[in-house]
């Protein structure tokens, strides 16, 4: 086993211990953030194409696995009412299969399946990639989306608690317009709230995939809860949006479009925001309109507020 190899494990073991600490210690949210961080991490090491890696294609998948297992934690602990829920001791029995990942050759103790072939990708990271330009594959998302396998559940936080004097946010996430809308596969949003460098203030959460597509509408009608009071955000900090969705051409899950809303434009009722043109650009300092049309994201906020 290389420096390299034997320094991952660790990491993704460190990784798993913290989540399930939090987990044990009650603190959902936290545990959700590092399951789902450590998650993504095991999908991009299960899907790696590259010829220096250690594991085998077997180990790879064990890997995938193990990401399942996280995501289906994660949506566990999130559910109200789940009737076949991923516990946490389920969770502790992965901990010796990752350690052990190398030598590990029982048969998997859950019946799941890795994600199959679906990248998320980093925000800017399709910059490097060879890809066409949404103008040319228009035709790119007229297969069926039912013959592909579906997302994991959203990853969604309940409300915090309330606290004297301050405010909570719920923005419900109506419908985005978009001309293409009835041709984007498995379309969902990522929600985040970043300050002005960039850098995440809440964990980030992505919605379930939309409710439904009509005309030039992508509908998804469900509520974002901000993970933090409204007076503890930084001054300058801003809540992204952004659109997501399936590339069967490319096998990966892409970053179509995104909106953003300031700080000053929280405020009780509706609010319709402008999209631009990907790569998602949280330091806002190089903004492209997707459209010229008029085509926005509609948006409803509530404020809770004792």
């Amino acid at each position: 086993m290389s420096e390299v190899t034997r320094s991952l494990l660790q990491r993704w073991g460190a990784s798993l211990r913290r989540g399930a600490d939090f987990d044990s210690w009650g603190q959902l949210v936290e545990a959700i953030d590092e399951y789902q961080i450590l998650a993504r991490h095991l999908q991009k090491e299960a899907q790696a194409q590259h010829n220096n890696s250690e594991f085998t294609e077997e180990q790879k998948k064990t890997i995938g696995k193990i990401a399942t297992c996280l995501e289906l934690r994660s949506a566990a602990l999130q559910s109200t009412q789940s009737q076949e829920e991923f516990k946490l001791e389920d969770l502790k029995k992965l901990e010796p299969i990752l350690k052990n990942i190398l030598t590990y050759n029982k048969e998997f103790p859950f019946d799941v399946q890795p994600v199959p072939l679906r990248r998320i990708l980093a925000p800017g990271e399709e910059e490097n990639l060879e890809f066409e330009d949404e103008e040319e594959e228009g035709g790119a998302g007229a297969g069926s989306p039912d013959s592909f396998p579906a997302r994991v559940p959203g990853t969604l936080l309940p409300r915090l608690p309330s606290e004297p004097g301050m405010t909570l946010l719920t923005i419900r996430i109506e419908k985005i317009g978009l001309k293409d809308a009835g041709q984007c596969i498995d379309p969902y949003m990522t929600v985040s709230v970043k300050d002005l460098n960039g850098i995440d203030l809440t964990p980030v959460q992505d919605t379930p995939v939309a409710s439904r597509k009509e005309d030039t509408y992508v509908h998804f009608n469900v509520d974002i809860e901000l993970q933090k009071h409204v007076e503890k955000l930084t001054k300058g900090a801003a809540i992204f949006f952004e659109f997501k969705h399936y590339k069967p051409k490319k096998r990966f899950t892409s970053t179509k479009c995104f909106a953003f809303m300031e700080m000053d434009e929280i405020a009780a009722g509706p609010i319709v925001i402008e999209l631009y043109k990907k790569p998602t650009d949280f330091k806002r300092k190089k903004l492209q309109l997707l459209t010229k049309k008029p085509l926005y994201l509609h948006l409803h906020q509530t404020l809770h507020k004792e």
